[in-house]
């Protein structure tokens, strides 16, 4: 029988909880009580997490059962053994809990508390005192609690729970991504230079722009400790950047509870052109003729992506996918100033579906 079941009865669990039940429990009690969400509320969140950090802790859960919270969030020394007897004989290891060996906890001897005093019918009672030695023991803080839910998540407690962790406009590029990031130890204590994984947005940029180059302000949403925020972060575009290209804004992403930030990437992406189609920096145009005119010849007008006009003149017959070239006219080169692609020309020739018997006669006299 257990001395209490405050922790059991945050995480809604029985006290014969196993471990899935531990994780089930703390999975639905830490969406509801998270402080990003509507139902949010940071104590309760804190006692939560504090309770899962306890019972899925096998030595901590039976310090936990046998004598309470305290005991079981400060470990404690040796209770002095009813009068007469041996304590060791008794299970009262040399410096803890009976049952537990050695110091049971961050106090170990001389901790942070104290037993005293014994109830009648020779069994030890306990009380606790927080004026002790100079023992380890450090409260349980909104950090720990933060930092036990990284855990969770990085472990993929909460997969297929991605709706919380949204944020700068797109959830980070997909689900099961961790909103805190990932954490090696759940009290552990984190660097502010600590880098988390990048928060990695794509961003859509027309050929025309990718040409002349242009300058696109995104806001973008952030989570600042729990709390959301705007930002404007402005994406200076030079011309003749390439799909794939990466903008990146240091610390501009979530701002994490232990003082550090996520960056913010920003990746290029080619809106589909109607007109051009970008092989490298060349540009290429599909320039539509007649039978006729790529027998006979033909002149056509045709616009470059920099909105200049130039004439495109044969003479002689054509055949389908021939190419013309039109050097220096394509896509600047961003890594040579001045410097641009080829505009290529290619051909495609648009035969009749049908032939009526004159011109029939025709093809066969002339050809």
């Amino acid at each position: 029988m257990v001395k209490e079941t405050k922790l059991y009865d945050l995480l809604g669990v029985s006290t014969t909880a196993d471990e899935n039940d531990l994780k089930k429990g703390y999975k639905k009690a830490a969406l509801k009580y998270h402080p990003d969400k509507p139902t949010g509320d940071t104590e309760k969140f804190k006692e939560i997490s504090e309770a899962f950090d306890i019972l899925s802790n096998p030595d901590k859960r039976k310090l936990y059962d046998a004598y309470g919270l305290e005991a079981a969030r400060r470990g404690g020394v040796m209770p002095e053994p009813p009068s007469g007897e041996d304590g060791a004989a008794n299970g009262y290891g040399a410096g803890g809990f009976p049952g537990f060996g050695g110091a049971g906890g961050p106090g170990g001897a001389g901790g942070p508390f104290m037993f005293s005093s014994r109830s009648g019918g020779g069994q030890p009672s306990f009380t606790f005192s927080t004026n002790g030695g100079g023992g380890g023991y450090t409260p349980f803080s909104s950090n720990d609690a933060f930092n036990i839910f990284q855990n969770f998540s990085s472990s993929g407690g909460f997969e297929g729970e991605d709706d919380i962790f949204s944020m700068l406009g797109g959830g980070g590029g997909g689900r099961g991504r961790n909103p805190f990031g990932g954490m090696n130890s759940a009290r552990s204590t984190v660097s502010p230079d600590r880098k988390h994984e990048p928060l990695s947005i794509d961003l859509a940029v027309s050929l025309e722009d990718l040409a002349k180059g242009v300058s696109k302000k995104m806001k973008v949403k952030r989570r600042n400790v729990g709390k959301m925020e705007e930002k404007i972060l402005t994406v200076d575009i030079k011309p003749g950047w390439k799909a794939g290209t990466k903008v990146t804004f240091p610390k501009s992403g979530e701002v994490f509870a232990d003082g550090s930030s996520q960056d913010v990437i920003f990746v290029i992406k080619e809106k589909p052109s109607s007109t051009f189609t970008r092989i490298d920096n060349d540009l290429e145009i599909t320039l539509e003729l007649s039978l006729k005119e790529a027998l006979t010849g033909f002149s056509k007008i045709v616009e470059t992506i920099d909105g200049k006009r130039i004439k495109v003149e044969n003479k002689r017959p054509i055949s389908p996918g021939h190419v013309i070239r039109y050097p220096g006219r394509g896509m600047p080169i961003s890594k040579a100033p001045g410097g641009h692609g080829d505009l290529l020309i290619k051909i495609k020739v648009s035969f009749p579906s049908e032939l009526n018997e004159a011109q029939r006669k025709a093809i066969e006299e002339n050809f």
